[in-house]
């Protein structure tokens, strides 16, 4: 057991068992990105509803758990047998089994992403509680990733939650001494906030979110102050490559709004893994 938990970087067997795990975390994720955007909105729906007086239009229970998964086109339930991370969608054909309907290719994409990046995470940190740390990272940064994809919404149930446990895990310097992390956090809300309202004064436009600022507090959470410009050169680098890859090979209209926290999720793995070394080389930040 101690081979498995306690392993140090560069074991293979760990990143093995982690890399399992993560597609069956994917398989969650892939729930967990579906439904939260529509608890929200059921959540508002009932709030409005209620201060009106009227009926609340949705009474039945409806969380990360409950109904089962099934096909939203035909209600058929998924089996276990069928949910089966990437294996089952390829056993299906990518179809569901009762109507046929095409099943997104997004959803074995997550898996394997989920899969690969658990697996090189162990690889690279070990599989101590620092190696098992940068799992719920990682873990978080994707469902915020395809949640704000899809809705241009980054659900405080997610950034708050990543944010506190970047604080927990700084008590005993994880990542980084918690007076950084303390520092970090505040820096980065503040950071966003100021570029929004200067933006805002300038053009009488929004040009980012509140979900982007609690975003980068969290980021500033995990890893400190001193990755903060890591973080947002990178952000934006992304940023600028993609919107131009969209513009150019998607026909994308430049003025269809583009979510921004994929690009500060993105910029967050970097600096997990390669943050130190860029900061070091390029900003003569050392730690």
């Amino acid at each position: 057991m101690d081979l498995l938990w306690s392993a140090p970087a560069g074991s293979v067997l760990p990143a093995v068992v982690a890399g399992v795990f993560g597609l069956l975390i994917g398989s969650f994720l892939n729930v967990v990105i579906h439904r939260i955007p529509k608890m929200m909105q059921r959540e508002s729906d009932n709030y409005v509803a209620s201060e009106s007086g009227q009926p609340l239009p949705h009474e039945d229970r409806y969380n990360l758990v409950v109904p089962r998964s099934a096909c939203p086109q035909c209600g058929h339930q998924i089996t276990a047998l069928q949910n089966i991370p990437v294996v089952s969608y390829l056993a299906l054909g990518g179809k569901c089994k009762a109507c046929k309907t095409p099943i997104s290719v997004r959803y074995p994409i997550i898996e394997l992403l989920s899969g690969v990046l658990s697996a090189f995470l162990i690889w690279h940190f070990g599989s101590g509680l620092l190696g098992l740390s940068t799992l719920l990272f990682t873990y978080l940064l994707i469902a915020l990733t395809f949640i704000d994809a899809d809705t241009q919404l980054l659900p405080d149930d997610l950034t708050l939650s990543l944010l506190w446990l970047g604080l927990l895990l700084n008590l005993n310097a994880t990542f980084v001494p918690l007076h950084e992390a303390v520092i970090g956090a505040a820096a980065g809300y503040l950071t966003l906030w100021s570029i929004y309202w200067l933006f805002k004064l300038l053009t009488g436009k929004e040009g980012m979110g509140y979900g982007d600022f609690k975003l980068l507090a969290a980021l500033g959470a995990w890893l400190g102050w001193k990755m903060l410009p890591v973080i947002i050169l990178l952000s934006s680098l992304v940023g600028a490559v993609v919107g131009i890859a969209l513009i150019v090979l998607a026909k994308r209209g430049r003025d269809i709004p583009l979510p921004f926290g994929p690009y500060l999720a993105a910029a967050g793995m970097i600096a997990l893994v390669y943050g130190k070394s860029l900061a070091e080389t390029y900003l003569g930040f050392y730690y």
